[in-house]
């Protein structure tokens, strides 16, 4: 049987271990906080401080930074970037290589489409179309 982790240097030169997700098997920091029910893919990093909620699904590719939040519910699809701080209400919508920026908030049940970016510090809230909704 293989190890549960694995060990990799960050920028500064300090080595992170990340351990794999049960469901999934996607790599998630000690520090990180993900429900048993999410389902983290292999590929998916989940960096120190971020919490994934119940029933989210994280894509392959998927990086979510420090700090972030994922709420109930949420889909991610692959290679999205979840950036430091973010902010990811229920039943939220991403799409593929969608980048949503530090401490960013996205309303629950919005929808951001393939390779769209919201900018850092925005807000947004979309109907299930995408269409933005008044704030």
């Amino acid at each position: 049987m293989g190890k549960n982790y694995v060990d990799i240097e960050n920028d500064r030169g300090e080595t992170l271990r990340y351990r794999k997700h049960a469901n999934g098997r996607g790599l998630i920091a000690n520090g990180a906080k993900v429900h048993p029910t999410a389902l983290v893919e292999a590929g998916a990093y989940v960096e120190p401080g971020a919490q994934v909620a119940a029933g989210a699904h994280i894509g392959r590719g998927v990086w979510i930074e420090p700090d972030a939040v994922i709420g109930p519910e949420v889909e991610i699809a692959p290679h999205a970037h979840i950036g430091p701080g973010a902010a990811i209400g229920p039943r939220a919508r991403i799409g593929v290589r969608a980048f949503v920026g530090a401490g960013a908030r996205v309303a629950g049940g919005s929808l951001i489409g393939d390779d769209q970016s919201i900018g850092d510090g925005e807000a947004v809230a979309t109907d299930r179309r995408g269409l933005h909704l008044a704030a």
